[in-house]
């Protein structure tokens, strides 16, 4: 299996799409998920890209080091990444922490980047309280106390009945997520605030919301998108997991979004 072994951790990757001219496209997963969460976009895309997707520090098959985690280490796995492979440039898709991983990057690595979509995501998610609380939950109860909370947010009750197949594949990976891992990343997102440098995004960005995602809701989403210089910004029928539980629109519009021609000078 392919690893890129880094001086604090093993990160675990996986290439779809095989080689030749097309464009890479890097996918990066929520908290508490594993690569898998984009097999229907690597299904429906790979005809088209070069697909390139990792499980996050502490995630799937990627080793956690020891924590806390900041944004910026979690950003500079995925050009630790990109320079292993030797991928000058990509398109970028990130959900929730993917998605603030995502901004970070175009902040800080722009150039790295052709277009770039956020879902489910924020330029600030919760608040320090709100992530310390969870980090002392986890700790003393495991992630398994948050399978049920978790489920609620994540998928409305009419997918959870159509899909169950889906939703339990989605949640054993959370349950298996490594504690380290997922504390650390909590870490991560209880310091990240970034409202302040969207203007600094010059980027094609799409920002993607679930209708009824409770944990990133359509506003957060909209404000991105005019808060960055080139954005737009589209909401699906979902909660927070919308590329799963809105799967053909939201490849669809992502497709839409990374192949559309630039605007004519």
């Amino acid at each position: 299996m392919p690893y890129l072994d880094l001086p604090t951790h093993r990160l675990y990757y996986r290439i779809d799409g095989g080689t030749g001219e097309k464009p890479w496209l890097t996918f990066c997963n929520s908290l508490g998920t594993d690569l898998s969460m984009w097999d229907t976009q690597v299904a429906a895309l790979s005809d088209s890209f070069q697909i390139l997707r990792y499980d996050r520090r502490g995630h799937g098959r990627s080793e956690a080091p020891t924590p806390p985690y900041r944004l910026a280490d979690l950003g500079g796995d995925v050009i630790a990444l990109l320079d292993a492979l030797s991928i000058e440039r990509t398109h970028f898709c990130g959900l929730s922490i993917g998605g603030l991983t995502g901004q970070w990057l175009a902040i800080h690595a722009g150039a790295r980047f052709d277009r770039i979509a956020l879902c489910a995501t924020a330029a600030r998610i919760g608040s320090a309280e709100s992530w310390s609380a969870r980090i002392d939950e986890v700790k003393a109860n495991g992630l398994g106390s948050l399978v049920p909370g978790t489920a609620e947010r994540w998928f409305t009750p009419a997918f959870r009945a159509a899909r169950p197949d889906a939703v339990d594949a989605i949640l054993a990976s959370f349950a298996a997520t490594s504690v380290d891992g997922y504390v650390g990343c909590c870490a991560a997102l209880a310091e990240a605030d970034l409202r302040d440098r969207l203007g600094q995004v010059a980027n094609p960005l799409l920002a993607v919301s679930g209708n009824d995602d409770p944990v990133c809701r359509p506003a957060h989403l909209k404000a991105i998108a005019e808060g960055v210089q080139d954005g737009r910004h589209a909401c699906l029928p979902g909660r927070h997991i919308v590329n799963l539980e809105s799967a053909s629109l939201f490849n669809t519009v992502l497709r839409d979004f990374l192949t559309a021609a630039p605007p004519c000078a």
